[in-house]
């Protein structure tokens, strides 16, 4: 979730609220929180590789998870082209796309060869954002940089406005969703995926948080809107060395990579294995383990986005659709208990995502329902192929 998120995020986000930039962080962090409680108790259930598409097969029927797992499959897809384009807008600007192509591409021949991040080296990666992150409100602090006056500056912009901020800020906040796609290789999933999902959400809202108060206060609001490396520019103004903000920007960002491959590989798994994909992706390497052809589908895919799109559309497009994958994760959640008191998160967690995909930029909506159309008419397909009984 500390990824490529907390890099580029608050630049789009404040164009759409202006100052109510904050009004659009709240509600993205409510949303994400009845997201993260629908998925906790969704994946203590069903600890299984494949996340909300096992959740909306198991409760709500075949279609609503092959639903799920398309929006998630192609969603984090342009969430991967989005933190591969944040490493070129940090590491080489004028050369973006490029270098966003040519990380998938090493990155996606690491998880063939069964190279994964361990959870050491996320330790440290984590600390070192969090080091340089806080290095950055530091300087800005004491250097003088930092105008309190700059974060109530500005126009505010309407309620479309701040809807449009929370869904790209919830771009940011998605990553809980690669705990439960790896239920099958967690211990103890029923403790352990509540627990990591929760702690997750804390950590990433207060940091989120903080840096969103220091970029306005630094760059004021419109700064921030126009900037396309909103925490290098921060520094810059503050006196801290650019330098290793572009280098713990890159190095967040492709740690982010890596484990979203592994994310969307395995969602691509587990439908393959119910016939939703070609069956080819549910093909297993013995030796390490690891989908192969379905590492190197999306790999393949990725490397066309990152190559080809604008970083702040694949955000809007990859937001509409992890929103439309929660709103199936809290529609199943809704029904594990008839309790009202047990169906309140999930439903809040329902219309907010729903209301909060709608308001999102044009392009990506129309984008986004064309996809998720071609998803239903592939269902359409496809199903005669799938072993998936009913929900009960």
């Amino acid at each position: 979730m500390i990824g490529a998120g907390v890099f580029v995020v608050f630049a789009p986000a404040a164009a759409a609220a202006g100052s109510a930039l904050f009004l659009g962080l709240a509600i993205a962090a409510l949303i994400a929180y009845c997201n993260a409680s629908s998925s906790a108790r969704l994946a203590a259930r069903y600890p299984q590789s494949g996340g909300t598409y096992v959740y909306g097969r198991e409760r709500l029927g075949p279609f609503w998870g092959h639903l799920a797992g398309w929006s998630f499959v192609v969603g984090k897809s342009a969430s991967c082209a989005a933190m591969a384009l944040t490493v070129g807008h940090y590491a080489w600007p004028g050369q973006a796309h490029a270098v966003a192509a040519g990380a998938v591409v090493a990155l996606t021949a690491l998880n063939v060869a069964g190279v994964e991040r361990s959870a050491r080296v996320a330790r440290v990666v984590v600390a070192l954002v969090l080091a340089v992150l806080v290095g950055v409100a530091v300087a800005a602090v004491t250097s003088g940089t930092a105008a309190p006056s700059r974060i109530v500056d500005g126009a505010a912009a309407g309620p479309l406005g701040v809807l449009q901020a929370a869904g790209l800020l919830f771009f940011a906040f998605a990553g809980y969703a690669r705990i439960a796609t790896l239920g099958e290789e967690v211990r103890d999933p029923e403790r352990t995926l509540p627990r990591a999902i929760f702690l997750a959400l804390g950590v990433a809202l207060g940091v989120y948080a903080l840096v969103g108060v220091v970029l306005v206060a630094v760059l004021g609001i419109d700064g921030l809107a126009t900037s396309g490396a909103p925490v290098a520019d921060a520094a810059r103004a503050a006196g801290f060395p650019v330098a290793l903000v572009t280098v713990t920007a890159c190095i967040a960002a492709l740690g982010a990579l890596l484990a979203l491959l592994l994310g969307v590989s395995r969602t691509a798994l587990a439908m393959a294995r119910d016939g939703h994909l070609p069956r080819a992706l549910a093909t297993v390497d013995e030796a390490r383990r690891v989908p192969v052809y379905a590492e190197l589908a999306v790999g393949a895919v990725v490397t066309v986005v990152a190559a080809t799109a604008d970083l702040g559309a694949a955000i809007g497009f990859s937001s509409f659709a992890v929103l439309v994958y929660y709103a199936v994760a809290n529609a199943s959640a809704w029904t594990l208990d008839g309790a009202v008191r047990s169906r309140i998160v999930p439903a809040v967690g329902l219309v907010g995502c729903l209301v909060v995909a709608l308001s999102l930029p044009a392009g990506s909506v129309s984008a986004g329902v064309v996809v998720l159309v071609a998803g239903a008419l592939a269902y359409t397909v496809t199903r005669s192929n799938s072993p998936s009984g009913t929900a009960p």
